[in-house]
């Protein structure tokens, strides 16, 4: 481990900044700026570097802006209904005079297995499919010496328009002289729990080198990232859930729903003095059903197992039917299922593990097994917060990329 210099970065996508808090923690790197259309996101992230990390420009530098429109975001914009104003890219990268690193995932709901199950084509006709090119804009525009490209499993297997969205990525990094890892699926696939995050979560984690800047050094040092570099980091036991949100305060369910400050509440207490550690309110058939089927799991009676047994559950709950089963209590000893955004929706998928408190989990809950610190103040609305914390990288394994990019780095220029 060197950390030799301050590397600068920009971070497109950015979301709330879980890739860019482990890159940050790692201590070996300055945001020159980071993206995202989505405005909760920015005032999320602009409040961390402000009160986290000391960033008195943050204001500046996250730039919440539509990434498609590459020409506005490198010279600036202004009296934009949407995004009001603000300097492009070209004015943070000339204040530093030279980018080392671009990183981000484009968002992946176009890219995932199960919202392509969800979207009647397929998702073959989602605008998000080449979210990447603008991406590439980017790099072409300022040649960074190295990109990370995040993005989910399913990537690996979309054809928007019956090409593969795989090959248009590796031949596109190609095509603007950055060498990527051959075989992706099989080699740049990587599972976060191997490096202590306590959640089964999987993604594509592509490096791109500049061949420029590596020459004929780009596949040894790419190959030396994968094999040796980052499984440097692997720990030897997986993380639980027990481990991380076993301490938080319990929540149990009120003998009736109750109203505080016009916010309707099914569990107690409405406030335990952890941050965004707050209650989901449950009506009454959840509560009973989450109780049910934590004890089956507590009491490894397994009753409800099978996914099968849960779609005949739901229907003798609900009267509706589903073509997937919709309920999964977490296991304390075991990791997570992965956290998505789609819990901003319900959290029937993360329900709890304690059958007294017969809830789903918290934003709190969500954000430690994405391995956000407590100390990240979210501080949108819970629905906003819940998505914003399954959309991200968790910063985890993000600081253990950053630590392994600063010796490869350090070691290959």
């Amino acid at each position: 481990m060197k950390l030799n210099k301050k590397y600068n970065v920009i971070d497109l996508f950015v979301g709330c900044g879980g890739l860019l808090e482990g890159f940050l923690e790692a201590g070996c790197y300055h945001t020159v700026a980071a993206v995202d259309w989505d405005k909760e996101s920015c005032i999320n992230l602009r409040n961390r570097l402000k009160h986290k990390w000391g960033y008195n420009n943050a204001d500046s530098i996250v730039k919440h802006f539509d990434i498609q429109r590459t020409e506005e975001l490198f010279k600036g914009w202004c009296d934009d209904k949407e995004y009001n104003y603000g300097h492009g890219l070209d004015c943070e990268v000339e204040k530093v005079g030279a980018l080392d690193l671009i990183v981000g995932g484009p968002p992946c709901q176009a890219y995932s297995i199960a919202g392509r199950i969800r979207d009647a084509n397929g998702m073959h006709d989602d605008y998000r499919n080449y979210l990447f090119e603008a991406y590439l804009k980017v790099v072409k525009r300022y040649r960074p010496k190295a990109v990370i490209f995040e993005n989910v499993q399913g990537i690996c297997s979309a054809s928007p328009g019956g090409l593969p969205i795989i090959d248009r990525i590796e031949n596109a990094f190609n095509n603007i002289g950055y060498e990527v890892v051959s075989n992706i699926p099989k080699n740049a696939l990587i599972d976060f729990s191997d490096y202590g995050v306590p959640q089964n979560r999987k993604r594509i984690i592509l490096v791109g080198l500049s061949r420029a800047v590596f020459g004929d050094k780009c596949k040894g040092t790419i190959n030396q990232l994968y094999n040796e570099l980052l499984p440097a980091y692997h720990v030897k036991n997986k993380s639980t859930v027990r481990e991380y949100i076993s301490d938080l305060p319990p929540l149990h369910p009120a003998e009736n729903d109750y109203k505080y400050n016009g916010k309707k509440f099914s569990h107690l207490p409405h406030k335990t003095g952890f941050p965004n550690h707050a209650p989901r309110y449950h009506n009454r058939r959840d509560i009973e059903l989450f109780e049910v089927l934590a004890r089956d799991v507590e009491t490894k009676t397994f009753k409800y197992r099978s996914a099968d047994s849960l779609k005949k559950l739901y229907v003798q709950r609900t009267g509706k039917t589903s073509n997937v089963h919709k309920y999964y209590v977490l296991r304390w000893d075991e990791q997570s299922n992965t956290i998505p955004a789609h819990l901003l929706k319900d959290g029937l998928r993360h329900i709890h593990p304690d059958p007294k408190q017969a809830r789903s989990i918290t934003v709190r809950e969500a954000a430690r097994l994405q391995t956000f610190s407590d100390d990240y103040m979210f501080i949108s609305s819970q629905t906003e917060n819940y998505k914003m914390i399954g959309n991200a990288v968790p910063p985890l394994f993000s600081r253990y990329l950053a630590l392994a990019f600063d010796e490869l780095l350090s070691d290959s220029l």
